[in-house]
């Protein structure tokens, strides 16, 4: 049985282990040293910014505030007294009545006063920004984590405190560290910017199963780890319905390049023998079916196919069955045969952005 090599443009996946990154993870902290007083979510849930999240306990800092408002009420006094001292020496040093340093005291007391008023200003403007920090809000939307603080603890003493984490999960990063090989398979793809490769990004999630969105390129380091020999990369992809997690493990591929009229034998076509590779091909003179052997070098493998890299051309007739009886030149009967593409109809089927994948 023989039959022509099958021709096809074959497509070349990259495919590299992932884990996944949230996009930001936000620290909500408590920014004054007070204790908790209520707790306004349910852990592992979707807050959105601006939710309450924490009431701390205001009483401690109601006191700082009425202190300072009470000191500042003091220096307000003291200010006026020094300005009234200033008004009434001032005329009689101008006189000669009073002696000059009388006067020059009363100024420097005056400014004095000045200086200490701005300071309690700033004290009551400090205790009253403490006290809304005692009502805890999410600064960005995305799940939040476990709490970190019960009612009743003591937080903010001596630094903020983290009260919870939130995470945010849309879109979600994937990253890599992909091998130099890896990289280069896809660097000239990369060079040319070209849109739709750059958002052709596939994740195969850790039951097999395809992520139901394509990512796109978001960062590629810099420079190759010269220890692991990897390059970083991140891709991000859409999370909408927020299954994807931080930490999860996958494999990201993409289509990195194309083998354009790549020749396909099935592997059983092909002997091997001491790392050579060879066929053999029918030729038919007078009437006369003949085999003649040819050497030939095998690429990437496809399923159970095997693409031609050099050696055989797409009208070549190979033989597909009982190569191992064959020798050059013997006289055979040839029957029609075809070769199965079911495997290079499935590699199709995982290419990014195949039907199992959508934008």
């Amino acid at each position: 049985m023989a039959a022509a090599p099958l021709v096809r443009d074959v497509p070349v996946l990259a495919e590299v282990v992932a884990h996944t990154e949230a996009t930001a993870n936000v620290e909500v902290k408590a920014r004054v040293e007070t204790t908790v007083e209520k707790i306004l979510f349910v852990e592992g849930s979707e807050v959105k910014e601006g939710d309450p999240l924490f009431v701390l306990s205001r009483a401690p800092i109601e006191q700082r505030l009425a202190s300072a408002k009470g000191s500042l009420g003091q220096q307000q006094a003291a200010l006026d007294k020094a300005n009234q001292d200033v008004e009434r020496i001032t005329p009689l040093a101008k006189s000669g009545a009073m002696p000059q340093k009388d006067l020059d005291n009363a100024l420097a007391q005056q400014q004095q006063a000045k200086a200490a008023l701005e300071t309690g200003k700033a004290q009551v403007a400090s205790a009253e920004l403490d006290l809304s920090y005692t009502q805890v809000a999410a600064p960005v939307s995305g799940i939040i984590g476990e709490t970190q603080a019960n009612v009743g603890a003591l937080v903010g003493k001596g630094s903020p405190s983290t009260l919870a984490t939130i995470s945010t999960l849309d879109p979600i990063y994937a990253t890599v560290e992909a091998s130099e090989v890896a990289y280069l398979d896809i660097a000239e793809r990369m060079k040319h910017k070209d849109p739709q490769f750059l958002a052709s990004f596939a994740l195969v999630l850790a039951n097999g199963q395809l992520h139901p969105h394509l990512g796109r390129l978001a960062f590629i380091d810099r420079a190759v780890n010269a220890t692991t020999g990897t390059i970083k990369f991140r891709v991000e992809f859409p999370n909408l319905d927020k299954i994807l997690r931080p930490g999860q493990f996958g494999r990201v591929r993409v289509m990195a390049r194309t083998l354009p009229g790549a020749l396909l034998l099935p592997q059983r076509a092909v002997q091997e023998i001491q790392g050579q590779h060879n066929v053999y091909v029918v030729t038919t003179e007078g009437g006369v079916s003949k085999v003649a052997f040819k050497r030939v070098k095998m690429g990437r493998r496809v399923g159970n196919l095997w693409v031609v890299e050099s050696g055989l051309t797409a009208t070549d007739q190979v033989v597909m069955e009982g190569i191992i009886k064959l020798r050059d030149g013997i006289e055979v009967k040839v029957e029609d045969a075809h070769v199965d593409e079911s495997s290079f109809t499935e590699l199709l089927a995982t290419v990014p952005g195949a039907a199992t994948a959508k934008k």
